[in-house]
């Protein structure tokens, strides 16, 4: 035998020998880690196919509610909102209980409606941003039934520079103003929409129409309207 096969079967037995001892060493954890890839894929498929299976059914549950409102069944409509609220996946609940809310407003019952906006719009578990359409909504029922303090009270922190929902948000303030005979502020509400250029075509053509009434009519002081 030569040199270099003697030298490389030695290189080689060295070799055997360090994998044996690091597979003495390692192994079990190797099998473990190898165990556990296996479960945590298979947990991870199962999680994801009930997760789907649950949105799907609450999404049909809420279809149907939908369908049920349609159809004028409200009675109805509110049993399959009130289940799912308390059932329903993800995000299907706090939309339930909106949904069911508005159905309130449409029996002809908005003190109940307000009161269930008001509920949404209070709780902390639910995000930001449905809790302020809740206030919103809230604040649109109260135009025909409440007082200008009532609408203001759920969205004047809406109306501030920069929120989302600032121009409805002016808008129903605008028209909570306009209704209690407070022509300036309404006037000033209106053209804060107005001169907006990121507020929807429609919100401030309704603002424009509304300005040029208060002005007309003599409801906006006449400092204000120039």
């Amino acid at each position: 035998m030569t040199d270099d096969g003697f030298f490389r079967e030695v290189n080689e037995e060295l070799r055997s020998d360090k994998m044996r001892a690091f597979w003495k060493r390692f192994g079990g954890l190797l099998i473990g880690a190898a165990v556990a890839l296996v479960v945590g894929t298979g947990v991870f498929a199962f999680y994801e196919y009930w997760t789907e299976k649950q949105a799907s059914k609450s999404g049909d549950q809420f279809l149907a509610a939908l369908n049920l409102v349609r159809d004028g069944k409200n009675d109805e409509a509110l049993k399959t909102l009130d289940a799912l609220e308390k059932t329903g996946y993800g995000a299907y609940p706090v939309l339930a209980r909106m949904r069911a809310a508005g159905v309130q407003a449409q029996k002809g019952d908005p003190a109940a409606a307000v009161a269930a906006f008001d509920e949404v719009a209070a709780d902390a578990s639910v995000p930001q941003s449905l809790r302020d359409l809740a206030k919103l909504r809230a604040a649109l029922l109260l135009l025909d039934t409440g007082s200008y303090d009532d609408v203001a009270k759920r969205v004047e922190s809406l109306s501030s520079d920069g929120n989302p929902m600032r121009h409805s948000a002016r808008e129903a303030l605008g028209l909570a103003a306009w209704k209690a005979g407070r022509g300036g502020d309404a006037e000033k509400l209106f053209k804060q929409i107005s001169d907006d250029q990121a507020a929807p075509a429609n919100i401030r053509q309704f603002a424009d129409t509304m300005l040029d009434m208060l002005r007309s009519t003599g409801a906006a002081p006449a400092a204000a309207a120039g």
